[in-house]
């Protein structure tokens, strides 16, 4: 079969390429002109002590005030309002120039508030705060505390959304005016509610601490009147496998591994050993290596062979120079080189004992 021509595979690279982080950071309209106030209202901080030196002081005021309502610091402004590859705002301060100017040279004093002018009355593509959708309509519970301070009101400021209120943590409710289970109400009046957490060991509460659950949470249990951790590890039949051990922790536990040298654990490391794996043995009440190769009775049987103690084990090889025979390792004729047996093992390295 033919590979596919160079043409097909850039194409389905471009298909393969993710998309480029302009076109998922895209602006919306409100954005862009919230973006666009904000940058102009810095020009107009960045420039409102210009040609004031601190000299003479009556001078300045007398002959340079003109400056701050001039066409000079206008354009001053306007040209430091983009940067010259963003297409988007350049082309919205070509196309709003003329209104700009309009509320700079004529409006700005009836209508100071530039965002609430521009985006919201003008152009339409804002509603002030508190407001969304497109005629700007109160967001749940009004518009001077959406959501009764607790939450965001979706769409808020915005010419989209619905309105709804989406809850900060621990509310709950189309007001967010309740606290969620795990939360009780730590200050309430007619048009305010603080939620806040209960204590860990509780379901529900009425307070902030274990002695106020109402009910307790899993893995807690309440003796007297007060909500305390159980202790799983504890328990007649442990929660844990054979080769594992178990660990308390506040109304849970962890199964951890044994040591490898282990066979069953009371907890982390060879010291907590049970009993040891073959190879290993009790020494200073924990469980280590036995060098195999330093017992009174030959771990390697055959005559001339070597022992090599290994971590749980040892090897068994003939020195080199010596031939491996079922019962001895045989020396070899003087100059004569042994033939290569595969099944023969190798002398391990340092990096393996």
């Amino acid at each position: 079969m033919r590979p596919p021509p160079r043409t097909a595979l850039g194409f389905l690279l471009l298909l393969l390429l993710p998309p480029a982080p302009d076109a998922a950071r895209k602006l919306t309209p409100c954005q862009q002109c919230r973006a666009l106030v904000d940058k102009f209202n810095q020009g107009m901080a960045n420039t409102a002590k210009k040609n004031f030196g601190g000299g003479n002081t009556a001078w300045e005021e007398k002959t340079l005030s003109k400056y701050e309502f001039s066409e000079i610091r206008l354009l001053e402004i306007l040209e430091g309002l983009c940067e010259s590859s963003d297409f988007e705002c350049n082309q919205m301060v070509e196309q709003q120039e003329e209104r700009l100017e309009a509320w700079w040279l004529q409006l700005k004093k009836k209508y100071p508030d530039l965002f609430e002018w521009f985006c919201v009355q003008t152009l339409k593509v804002c509603c002030s705060p508190g407001t969304y959708g497109p005629d700007c309509s109160a967001c749940q519970g009004g518009s001077k505390r959406p959501c009764s301070g607790n939450g965001h009101c979706n769409g808020d400021g915005s010419r989209q959304g619905d309105g709804s209120c989406q809850c900060h943590i621990g509310y709950q409710g189309p007001l967010c005016k309740d606290c969620v289970s795990s939360y009780f109400s730590s200050l309430r009046n007619e048009t305010h509610n603080i939620c806040t957490a209960c204590d860990e060991s509780c379901k529900t509460c009425s307070g902030p601490t274990n002695r106020d659950c109402l009910e307790c949470e899993e893995g807690w249990a309440r003796v007297e009147d007060t909500c305390l951790d159980v202790d799983e590890c504890a328990a007649e039949t442990p929660p844990c496998s054979e080769t594992q051990y178990c660990e308390n922790v506040n109304g849970s536990y962890t199964c951890e591994e044994c040591d490898s040298t282990c066979v069953g654990c009371t907890g982390k490391g060879p010291a907590k050993c049970k009993e040891c794996v073959s190879g290993y043995s009790k020494e200073d009440g924990q469980c280590a290596d036995v060098d195999e190769c330093s017992l009174a009775e030959k771990a390697c049987k055959r005559k001339n062979e070597n022992c090599y103690n290994t971590p749980g084990s040892f090897v068994c090889v003939c020195p080199e120079g010596f031939e491996e025979t079922e019962d001895a390792c045989v020396q070899t004729a003087q100059g004569e080189v042994p033939e290569e047996n595969p099944a023969q093992p190798q002398p391990p390295s340092r990096e393996d004992l």
